[in-house]
């Protein structure tokens, strides 16, 4: 490493590719780009460790503490002591051998890493993906607190912020919002003309109760007995532990009249946008934003979402997005029969949309912000 090239510890709590990992990706292409050497740690290898190498990266995997619910409740705090133990020991430990000119710690579900930073004098950014607005009001203060430590706090929409706000104004107060950079085909797949045949229903992401995967199949399972035509596809995952959920869902789809295709976890999302013709983003519980709604405008599809935290936010101003109350498989039904009415109507309107989400989110933008937020507290350190 050269005098003028400075180190960053990038740290990251999974490894996997769903948003805040594809958001990490893009904060290391950008701090790479604007001439960092950049060290990444994560808590296991995944697909994740290869992109990031891939990029030029440097990947370490060590022992970390990641503040998950399920240590959160009684049964879990057994392995929360030896997490929090096994994992203080790592932090100092990386932070003595690298030595780095700034920590930039993406999702606050990592807290040693703000604060020990701070204790050996290394200033650090604090990027917050989560929005905790339920919930006891002193517990989400508890989450935010260690990101009092970090120089300077991003987030990732006006509704991170303002649930941060009423946590923990302290933090809010240091914080910038900054729309996620959502990378895209250069030309996605239309979007068929006509939809003869069944309606083709995509979701994307996490199989948990909060994602709400269970309202998509509801939903087309009450427009397949009206006599609207239908298919599901489900691309994802869960976190381990829940398993019986994805089982749910298996045993609904089983009794449901609706084929269900269940696809598993794919690093590469477009191809199965390409093959959807809509795209719902049925979540529950409050989200800080939604990159896969924005995904969907990319791809040149119509989403359907719920009003759930900052998915309003994330689909607002587009002319071929709908928003649906949250745990209504009625409405997103409702809306879909709609969008079929509709849809010669729709589908030129998806050219605009596209165009502005390319505006909002362009990958080179935020890389750019990332860059200068760290390279601003390097600055104020030296």
């Amino acid at each position: 490493m050269s005098a003028s090239q400075p180190l960053v510890l990038a740290v990251h709590p999974g490894a996997e590719l769903f948003g805040s990992d594809r958001m990490l990706l893009e904060s290391v292409r950008g701090l790479l780009r604007h001439g960092s050497r950049v060290v990444v740690a994560l808590p296991a290898a995944g697909p994740l460790a290869a992109r990031l190498r891939e990029a030029g990266a440097e990947v370490v995997i060590t022992r970390m503490f990641v503040l998950r619910k399920r240590l959160l409740r009684p049964r879990g705090w057994l392995q929360l002591i030896r997490d929090l133990v096994a994992g203080t020991g790592a932090t100092v430990r990386l932070l003595r051998r690298l030595r780095p000119n700034a920590v930039y710690v993406s999702t606050i579900i990592a807290p040693l890493w703000p604060i020990f930073a701070r204790l050996r004098g290394v200033p650090v950014v604090s990027h917050v993906h989560e929005a905790e607005s339920g919930g006891v009001r002193m517990v989400n203060a508890m989450l935010y607190a260690p990101h009092l430590a970090s120089r300077q706090v991003l987030v990732n929409s006006r509704f991170s912020r303002d649930t941060i706000r009423r946590a923990l104004p302290a933090v809010a107060s240091k914080s910038h919002v900054l729309l996620n950079g959502v990378d895209s085909p250069a030309d996605p797949e239309p979007a068929r003309d006509q939809l003869s045949g069944a309606m083709r229903i995509l979701y994307v992401g996490r199989f948990s109760p909060r994602k709400g995967p269970d309202l998509v199949i509801r939903a087309a399972d009450e427009l397949q007995r009206s006599g609207c035509p239908v298919t599901v596809t489900l691309l994802g995952s869960v976190f381990t532990g829940y398993e019986w959920f994805e089982q749910e869902l298996r045993d609904l789809a089983a009794v449901s009249q609706v084929q269900v295709e269940f696809l598993g976890f794919r690093p590469e999302v477009w191809s199965t946008l390409a093959a959807c013709d809509v795209l719902i983003v049925p979540s529950r519980v409050a989200e800080p934003f939604g990159n896969t709604a924005v995904e969907g405008v990319l791809a040149l599809r119509p989403v359907v979402a719920s009003t759930a935290g900052g998915l309003p936010e994330a689909v607002a101003g587009y002319p071929t997005t709908a928003l649906v109350e949250s745990d209504s498989p009625q409405q997103i039904a409702l809306e879909i029969r709609r969008m079929r009415h509709n849809w010669a109507k729709i589908v030129p309107r998806l050219y605009s949309a596209r165009a502005e989400a390319l505006r909002r989110h362009a990958p080179e933008v935020y890389q750019r912000a990332v860059a200068e937020a760290v390279m601003a507290v390097v600055r104020h350190g030296e």
